[in-house]
């Protein structure tokens, strides 16, 4: 390892006053080169620890090259205790020469931990500390070792006591040594995992203060506002770095900001940038490559998977991006090539082969997807599974659980769900929010209630089960109780969203005036473009529901001005100009853009079929209603319109079949779902319906 002290002193190594160094140095090697490698156990020649240099600086390098040999010794016979202690002992000589040179403090403690002296370590630093409480290298070792034992954050496993430890070492550090930049920044590290974002922020901003440029410093710093969510502010810090001192680094920092924004154009144009400082970095590319999707750049991008392919022929991640483009391009014949190069070059790839499921999935082939997602599960499955295999498989599982709902296929998804529980118990009461949600969604009201009452005995601090009972209790038309469940989850981390599930819940309960409060609440905790459509689009929804239209259409054409392919949006506005039976090619336009974007949504293509019946289109009507009610066969609205088109082509007999039906499934549905006026409107069409059909003459009689 090439140490900056070493990179300092390079060109002092000609110094007369180094010539005692070298000539150990040699006489070091030449020890070593004797000593028998097949004998472990022998001791090769140990230079005297003795001071030589006239100058400081020149008696600091002089053990740091010393200390550099030991340890060099020490890694090549496996951490021999009389080496490692000659490199700690000319490292602490080195700090005790040039208290400055803090950056041994690292190679101190490292070299504890091989050599498995941890409790010495600590135990030698208390002791020195107690000696001389001013000791701050010694105070550095101590707080170094801390962090080294606190343990793995990608791997959940923090062990918070041992982080307090450290950061009571760094507090002093730094009061007694304000321009200790490293512990500064090290210090506001700390405080993060511990969320404590006010002395993180502090922590930073001394550093800064010491060394305005310093990089550790304003990218921690940037950190601190991303944790609480002011993304901006973290962007423009970033964003001042990296045109003050651009580095790979830097530039990667600024791209996952954008990318928390959603900023998906900005966040390739800073990995651009980084590729330029260092064209070797292949993950830079490839994230790149996926930024450049995400924007909707799909030229860009698939060159740019290209390029990554044709670097290495056998990498089959591009395969993989470019599939997934084309699944969004809906070029699904392009796309399953691409998955199938991929699958060929990394056969046991999970994702890669899950990806087919999703491909089969957006084709709305549903039953085909449910298929291969379950030869999977069973091509994989085994005794025993690691943690990382645990969650793979809970995940599959959920997405074979979604795809049987989706194909009202009820008692499977539940057993899907289910066996989430059985592999990993601590995923329990997500899968059971689930198995709650299929009974909801399938309207067994009995079912959904008993495993709701089960669930939250069970599973009392679950937050996904008081936000599925309160959707439950919203269906039975229980206003007070659903918005009395969900204000238990206010706790200054997920309002946002459980301002929006309340006014989900005061929508069903027709209560508009609280409905308007909750939605204004989400407003204010709303950063990113994604966040501030999903709000305007749900007060659109408030509007539309009030019957003022023209302010209705106001907010979804502001969804629109943010995102011009919201599909939701576009056909929402689309069928309630069509329900209105006004600018009805305008409609037609929207709702067509919308069943584009996602052509198997069956509340798309009823709209579709909808504006068809008002142009008076029935066939193409009727082919859209029909479509819809494959995908989805238990909605009401549905089978009123197809029993509209039926009633309109002379159908009678069909009409009041779909009439029947969508009566049959008001019934059926929630207390919060059934709107009297359209119940009535309904009930009204099927008894006209029966009245002509009787009066029809029956079909002729032939003489025998």
């Amino acid at each position: 390892m090439s140490h900056p002290y070493f990179k300092r002193f390079r060109s002092i190594c000609v110094l007369t006053a180094l010539s005692s160094v070298l000539l150990l140095v040699m006489t070091a090697q030449i020890g070593l080169a004797q000593t028998p490698l097949d004998k472990p156990g022998s001791n090769a020649p140990l230079p005297a620890v003795t001071k030589q240099a006239n100058s400081v600086k020149a008696a600091a390098y002089y053990h740091f090259a010393l200390g550099h040999l030991y340890e060099e010794m020490a890694g090549t016979y496996g951490n021999r205790s009389d080496y490692v202690n000659k490199a700690i002992e000319n490292y602490r000589l080195a700090m005790k020469e040039d208290p400055t040179a803090t950056f041994l403090v690292e190679d101190i403690a490292e070299l504890y931990r091989v050599s498995g002296r941890i409790r010495e370590a600590v135990e030698e630093a208390q002791n020195a500390l107690k000696a001389n409480p001013d000791d701050l290298n010694a105070r550095r070792v101590l707080a170094h070792i801390y962090t080294q034992q606190i343990g793995d954050a990608q791997a959940n496993h923090i062990d918070e006591g041992m982080v307090r430890r450290a950061v009571e070492q760094y507090k002093i550090i730094t009061q007694k040594d304000p321009k200790d930049t490293d512990s500064l920044v090290m210090l506001g590290r700390l405080d993060r995992v511990l969320n404590n974002s006010v002395d993180a922020e502090a922590a930073f901003k001394k550093a800064l203060a010491v060394d305005a440029d310093n990089e550790d410093a304003i990218t921690g710093l940037a950190s601190v506002y991303s944790d609480r969510g002011d993304n901006r502010t973290s962007s423009e810090l970033l964003e001042k770095l990296t045109k003050k001192n651009p580095s790979p680094r830097s530039l990667m920092i600024l791209a996952n900001s954008y990318e928390s924004m959603h900023e998906y154009a900005l966040a390739a144009e800073a990995y651009k940038k980084a590729l330029e400082l260092d064209p070797s970095r292949v993950e830079i590319k490839a994230a790149l490559a996926q930024d450049q999707a995400f924007a909707s750049q799909y030229d860009d991008a698939l060159q740019t998977y290209r390029e990554i392919s044709e670097s290495n022929p056998q990498d089959a991640q591009p395969y993989a991006g470019m599939a997934q483009i084309y699944r969004q391009q809906k070029k699904f014949a392009e796309a399953h090539k691409m998955i199938d190069k991929a699958r060929d070059l990394d056969p046991d790839n999970l994702d890669i082969r899950d990806s087919e499921v999703g491909l089969l999935e957006e084709e709305g082939k549903t039953g085909e997807a449910i298929t291969t997602l379950k030869s999977l599960l069973d091509t994989t499955s085994r005794r025993n599974y690691d943690t990382q295999q645990r969650g793979i498989r809970a995940r599959m599982l959920e997405q074979l659980g979604l795809l049987y709902r989706s194909n009202e296929q009820y008692d499977q998804a539940v057993e899907a769900f289910r066996q989430i529980a059985v592999l990993d118990p601590d995923l329990g009461g997500r899968a059971e929010a689930q198995v709650l949600d299929t009974y909801r969604i399938a309207k067994d009201y009995s079912k959904a209630q008993q495993e709701s009452d089960a669930a939250a005995k069970k599973f009392p601090a679950e937050r996904t089960i008081h936000e599925v009972r309160a959707q439950l209790l919203a269906d039975q038309g229980k206003t007070d109780s659903a918005i009395a469940e969900l204000k238990k989850l206010l706790d200054g981390k997920n309002d946002r969203e459980t301002y929006l599930a309340m006014a989900d819940v005061y929508q069903k309960g027709r209560n508009f005036a609280e409905m308007g409060q909750a939605i204004d609440a989400a407003e204010k905790l709303s950063q990113t473009k994604e966040d501030k459509a999903t709000v305007l689009f749900m007060r659109g929804a408030m509007y539309e529901r009030e019957k003022k239209y023209d302010l209705a259409e106001k907010e979804f054409r502001k969804v629109l001005d943010l995102d011009p392919t919201n599909a939701s949006a576009l056909n929402y506005l689309g069928y309630m100009l069509a329900d209105q039976n006004v600018r009805l090619p305008e409609a037609q336009d929207l709702i067509k853009r919308a069943v584009d974007l996602d052509p198997n949504n069956y509340a798309f293509l009823d709209s579709l079929g909808w504006v068809y019946y008002r142009l008076n289109r029935l066939g193409d009507a009727e082919q859209q209603l029909t479509h819809s009610l494959q995908l989805s066969s238990k909605d009401p609205t549905i089978h009123d319109h197809l029993g509209d088109v039926y009633f309109k082509e002379g159908k009678i007999k069909e009409a009041i079949a779909q009439w029947e039906s969508s009566l049959k499934n008001f019934n059926a549905g929630s207390p919060a779902d059934v709107e009297p006026d359209e119940v009535a409107k309904v009930q009204k069409k099927l008894d006209s319906a029966r009245v002509r059909l009787a009066k029809e003459p029956g079909p002729k009689q032939t003489n025998p």
